[in-house]
Parts: structure tokens; sequence; C-alpha cells
């Protein structure tokens, strides 16, 4: 059974690092872990039926993904709180139970708006599993294995992305769509019994303090801005939808930034800004998050919609990609702790750069290796790139701050993969409705439709692009490489993966 570990992680620093000891509540971790973002990949491959079944608009299904996300990143702030309060083994099992449960309801779902709400149930379920897992994990690896460990740790976790489609697609083809929910029951089920068993428990921090106003505003400012996003690049930046969406947002968004900067113990805590090397971190952060996960839900539309693949198919054509970041991720782990940042973020958007203007000019009939090889380059430069950014952010943090970074980026992230999927979206469904009016009577409409997800592509590559500048910035972290004292707050949660 699992023992009570003192904060400081005491232990780790009187006794040499073993990998075998930790293996076990490493297990627990990766299931629970692997269940969310298994989920998250695989109702992409799924969402064409999705729209069929519920005989709806892709714009509709697609808040199935975006409430998720904004669900995510409300409910991810509170994982310190939570933790403190009742100690990160009780709330991660908790976490995992509330998802199966949204899971199960998403299963049954009668109507496109009850799947958007059951999967928002989901959202509130899953969004602290991956930032406090991460922090038990970041707990037990000293801090010149960290980089090693997460890549490690990555591994497993890529296994989710690489087998979600082509499950999703075996389900949705020869079962029922149903299934990629109801197939977390038994995963959760064995990692609840997992973590009963092996997880480590924590000490619980005598006092905890709720941010009241950051609860009630951030869902607010987040939620309406990705609705306004949506509404703008779908419609008109002009319509009410837009207009009040990002008015809203952008008046919550303000008052939420006083509320934290006025608050003794915020939410998020906003003043880590003020390093330099925090902010150009993230911004670099948000940016390869927005490249990379506001593009890839559109490759499996195009496969389905455009070249007619099944389900089961589109799984098996992305599976290179996710085998691909699983080269990358390892690779980039151990470089990171040698090296630094700069160079493998550089390197790896470039790559993503490349593979996304490969992207940007398929047609109806471009030829099934160039895709593949598209999506090779782009699992390649995000597990090379991903990991390294995501530690460079934490590890910038001031260290006062430190046990406040990751709920600010793992919650900052999923607010910027909501928006990117809300406003590519949108601007898919009008850039094909532009094409359209512009083709000639009697011309084939999937020309129109193709015409629309290059620019969607486009698009994408053109912010990696940004990003591939922006990495020429980052410098190693004055603070990279100090341990800790004892006396001195450990971080609460080591990053975030996007889902």
């Amino acid at each position: 059974m699992s023992k009570p570990i003192s904060q400081g992680n005491s232990a780790a620093v009187e006794a040499p690092f073993s990998l075998r000891a930790i293996l076990p509540p490493l297990m627990a971790i990766i299931v629970g872990m692997i269940m969310v973002i298994l989920d998250s990949t695989a109702v992409n491959v799924a969402v064409p039926n999705l729209v069929q079944y519920f005989d709806t608009d892709l714009k509709t299904v697609q808040w199935a993904i975006t409430g998720y996300t904004l669900a995510l990143a409300a409910v991810i702030p509170l994982a310190g709180y939570m933790t403190d309060r009742f100690g990160s083994k009780q709330v991660f099992l908790t976490t995992i139970a509330m998802f199966v449960l949204g899971s199960v309801l998403c299963s049954v779902a009668q109507t496109s708006a009850q799947l958007v709400l059951f999967r928002v149930i989901q959202g509130l379920g899953g969004g602290m599993v991956a930032p406090i897992g991460m922090a038990m994990v970041f707990r037990l690896a000293p801090a010149e294995r960290r980089g090693s460990i997460m890549g490690l740790l990555g591994i497993p976790m890529l296994l989710a992305p690489a087998l979600g489609p082509i499950l999703s697609g075996w389900l949705v083809e020869y079962v029922s769509w149903h299934w990629i929910f109801l197939i977390n029951l038994p995963i959760g089920i064995v990692g609840i019994i997992i973590g009963i068993k092996y997880l480590p428990v924590t000490e619980k921090k005598g006092r905890a303090h709720l941010d009241i106003f950051g609860i009630i505003l951030a869902p607010v400012a987040f939620s309406m801005l990705a609705y306004g996003v949506n509404q703008g690049g779908g419609e008109s930046w002009t319509s009410t939808g837009a207009i009040v969406g990002l008015s809203v947002g952008g008046v919550a968004l303000v008052l939420f930034v006083i509320a934290e900067l006025l608050q003794k113990h915020p939410l998020l805590e906003l003043r880590v800004f003020r390093s330099s090397d925090f902010t150009r971190g993230i911004i670099l952060s948000w940016v390869t998050q927005a490249a990379l996960f506001g593009s890839m839900l559109f490759v499996p539309l195009y496969l389905q919609q455009i070249r007619n693949y099944t389900p089961l198919e589109t799984g098996l054509i992305l599976l290179p990609q996710a085998l691909a970041s699983g080269v990358g991720m390892p690779l980039g782990g151990r470089l990171f702790d040698r090296i630094g940042a700069r160079p493998l973020v550089f390197v790896g958007l470039s790559i993503i750069s490349t593979a996304l203007f490969l992207l940007s000019g398929v047609t109806v009939d471009t030829s099934l290796p160039v895709i593949m090889l598209s999506l090779v380059m782009m699992g390649l430069g995000m597990g090379l790139s991903m990991m390294p950014v995501n530690t460079h952010v934490l590890n910038s943090a001031p260290r006062e701050w430190v046990g406040r970074v990751t709920p600010l980026t793992a919650a900052a992230q999923q607010v910027v993969v909501s928006f990117a999927v809300a406003g590519m979206t949108g601007y898919l469904t009008s850039q094909i409705a532009v094409h359209m009016g512009e083709m000639a009577a009697g011309s084939n409409p999937l020309a129109a439709a193709v015409q629309g997800f290059d620019d969607v592509f486009f698009l994408s590559a053109c912010i990696a692009v940004a990003g591939v500048v922006l990495s020429l910035i980052l410098r190693r972290p004055k603070t990279a490489g100090a341990a800790p004292s004892p006396e001195e707050p450990q971080t609460d949660a080591a990053m975030m993966m996007g889902h």
C-alpha cells in the first residue's frame, strides 16, 4: 500500500534515485492520463459521424470539443487548491471517477445539445487529471533527471494519440460511436484500482485559500471569448454573436486580471509574467498549441469528407504521426537536459511549419504518401518541441511562484486550444462558402471544400512560422538548474501537454 510522503520531497534528496521505485505510481498516473488523452483524439475521428447522427452541422458538433477544452481550462486552476485541501491522491482518483461518469453520459446522449453538456461534465472531471498527475511525477523525479523522466513518461502517453484514432475508427465503423466514450469505463476502473494501491499519499496543507472572483470570472471570460471567436470566424466579426461574445468576454477578462492582481492568494498567479523568460516561453507555447491543435482536427475531416476514407482507415493513416511523436519526445527530453529548449523548439517548429505548408497544397487527389509524410513531420516536430518548451516555462518561473506556474500554463493552453478550434472551424466554414461563391456553375463542390481546408492549413503554417521566429529569443533561464531548498515551496504541478 502507499505510504505518505512529505512535502519538499526529502526522500528523493536523501535516497539515490531509482526508476524501478517510481514505476508503480508512474503506471497509475499514466493510466489515468492516457484515458483523458485517448478520449480527445478519438472524438476527432468521430466528428463526421456525429454530424450525421445528430443531423446537425460541423459548427454545432465542434462545440462538443470546444466545450470540453473550456471545461478543462475552468477546473485546471483549481488543482492547487484542491490538492492543498484534500491531497493529491484523493483528488486525482475523484477526478478520474467524474471523467468516467461524464463519458458514460456522453455515450447515451440523444441530441447534440446533450452531447455538448455531457462533454462539459467530462471536461470538468478530466481537467485536473493531467496537472495533478504531472505534479506527482515531478515530485518523484530529481531536478537533473526531469527532462529524461518526462520524456520517458511521454512514450506511453503517446500511445493514446496513436491508438485513439484507430480504436475510434474501428468502433465507429463496426460497432457504434457510443463506444468511443463507453470504452473509458473499464480503463477508468483499472486506473482507480491501481491508483488506490500505489499512488503516494501527500500531506494536506492546513490552510487552502479559494479565489471566488477568479472562479466566477475565468469561465465567463474564456467561454464568451471562444464563442465570439467562433462566431466571428464562421459568420462575420460584426455579427451580433461575435460582438456580444468578444465584448462580454473581454470585459470579464479585464476584471479577472484586475481581481487576480489584487488577490493575496489568486487562482492564477499572473505576476509571474514579470519574468521575461517565462513570458517568452509561454507565448511561444501558446503559438505552438494554436498551430498544432487548431489544425489537427481538420486532417481527419479532410480524409473522411474529401477523400472518403472510412473512420478506421483514417485512424491508420494518422498512426505514423503519433509514432513519430513517440520518437521525438524522449529524444527532445534527453537533449533538453544537455542543450536547453531553444535549438529543439527552433528545429521542431521548423519541421511543423514545413509539414503544414505541404498540407496547405493538398487537392482532391493528393497522393496518400505525401499526406502521411506531412503527418510524420508534424508528429516529429511536436515530439521535439512540446516537452522542451513546457519544461523551459516551468524552469523560468520565479522560485517564489513556481507552485502556481502549471495551473496557469495548463489553463492558458486549454483556452488557446479552444480558441484555435473555434476560430479555425469558423474560418473553414466561411472559406468554403467564399470559394463556392467564386466557382462557376457545374463545378465540383469538393474543389471549394478542399480550398477551404488549404486555407486553414496555410493559416496554421503561418502561426507555426511565427513560433519559429519567437523561438530565437528563448534563452536559458537564470534559475535553471538551481534546486529549491526544503524550506521553499515545491511545485504543485509539472507541466501540461495539450489534449
